[in-house]
């Protein structure tokens, strides 16, 4: 910016002398003294080259010039009033753009009363929900696409990841009225690996934990079906295809009104959600208000 181009200062400045036609109560709206005024706006006017102002020892008289130079200092102070009132509204979190990630499980089940609650309390922040498998949750988080993603506590070596625990979600077992789970009862993991099993796909966070419930039992699991999506296990369990053994919060997810849901005895894991961030980023207004938010559960 050129030295000679005004400042925000001198716009404001002649706005208030040409309002008020007085250095003393000009000066008092600035907070500035008298002569302080003065001396800037001669300098001003030095600078435009024009005079402003006809002043005596009584009087102040706005010149044309000043005139046509108050109009054009009107538009640039409202410009940055109007601009600093929406930096205001965006510090506030009372405007803002949030992105959040999520697996389909959580954005199913546990994020839609959150974000009424949320909206409720903010409504002119748009919002954009990411729903993908752990692996995608971790990788818009990391590369700046999410602010935040909703997931299970799986971030392995990712170093540049913070993860906040929320909550924790049991598995459960789930097949077809008069199949393998007919039973009401709790079933035992080596019984319902001995079942048609239909398994999550690697790469998911309820295979990692399931791997895990294996591993533990000293058991192999040898699935008759491998899927990539809830929606799918679902549907091969309503068709009587086998069993298959899901945290709770997939069960919004999935058509339950004609399955069986059973407790496990021994499954030994519980899947830990919570929610991920960047490490060492500072957060936008939206998404730390978001996270205050998620901290007080919603009501209703």
């Amino acid at each position: 910016m050129s030295r000679n181009n005004p400042s925000l200062q001198d716009f404001q400045a002649v706005l208030a002398l040409s309002r008020d036609a007085s250095f003393r109560l000009a000066a008092d709206s600035l907070g500035l003294s008298p002569s302080a005024l003065s001396r800037q706006l001669t300098a001003l006017e030095a600078r435009l080259g024009v005079r402003l102002f006809d002043r005596d020892t009584r009087n102040v008289e706005i010149t044309e010039s000043g005139r046509a130079f108050a109009r054009i200092a009107e538009r640039m102070v409202n410009t940055v009033d109007d601009g600093m009132a929406e930096f205001g509204a965006h510090q506030s979190a009372r405007r803002g753009r949030l992105t959040i990630a999520g697996l389909p499980s959580i954005t199913a089940s546990l994020l839609p009363p959150v974000l009424r609650s949320f909206t409720a309390e903010h409504p002119e922040i748009d919002l954009r929900i990411i729903d993908a498998l752990s692996g995608s949750v971790l990788d818009a988080v990391e590369t700046g696409r999410a602010d935040l993603g909703f997931t299970a506590g799986t971030l392995s070596a990712r170093s540049r990841l913070a993860f906040q625990p929320l909550m924790e979600d049991e598995f459960v077992a789930l097949g077809v009225a008069g199949g393998p789970l007919a039973e009401d009862r709790a079933y035992g993991w080596a019984e319902l690996i001995d079942m048609p099993f239909i398994v999550m796909a690697p790469g998911t966070s309820v295979r990692e934990l399931i791997d895990g419930a294996c591993l533990r039992s000293g058991r192999a699991l040898n699935p008759r079906f491998e899927v990539a999506h809830l929606a799918t296990a679902g549907a091969l369990v309503s068709e009587g295809l086998g069993i298959t053994v899901l945290p709770r919060l997939t069960l919004a997810v999935l058509r339950c009104d004609t399955l069986v849901i059973r407790e496990i005895r021994d499954f030994g894991a519980l899947r830990r959600i919570g929610l991920v961030r960047r490490s060492g980023r500072t957060l936008s207004p939206a998404a730390t208000a978001f996270l205050a938010h998620v901290r007080v559960p919603p009501v209703g």
